[in-house]
């Protein structure tokens, strides 16, 4: 899954889409992670096509396609065995931004990405 449409975050293209994997492999094991809101905006698009790929028809296929994207086994386990099955009759909107105030140290706007339940 290419990434290099979309928000720059100040970062090369192959630096935004390891950053972009990490906040998705955290997001599919956590359900809920705290990050900066532009981060935040573009992570519910990527998780999205995550989740998308997931549900595809063929079992095979969709664990190969995720297996490029997502860094670690439990991520990986958790969203084939929980997380699919939660999302099989959603058509989308399997992602929610909720903006958090600002970060102490640079006043940064903050948000928590959470996957709908």
């Amino acid at each position: 899954m290419k990434t290099f449409a979309g928000r720059k975050l100040g970062r090369p293209s192959a630096a935004r889409a390891m950053l972009l994997r990490n906040l998705a492999t955290s997001l599919l094991q956590n359900e809920k992670i705290m990050t900066t809101v532009p981060k935040a905006k573009e992570l519910s698009r990527y998780a999205e096509k995550i989740i998308t790929v997931a549900k595809g028809d063929q079992m095979v296929t969709a664990q190969r396609g995720v297996a490029g994207i997502v860094l670690t086994k439990e991520a990986r386990k958790k969203l084939f065995e929980v997380l699919v099955p939660r999302y099989s009759s959603r058509a989308g909107g399997y992602t929610q931004v909720i903006r958090a105030g600002t970060r102490a140290g640079d006043s940064a706007p903050m948000a928590v990405v959470r996957l709908i339940p």
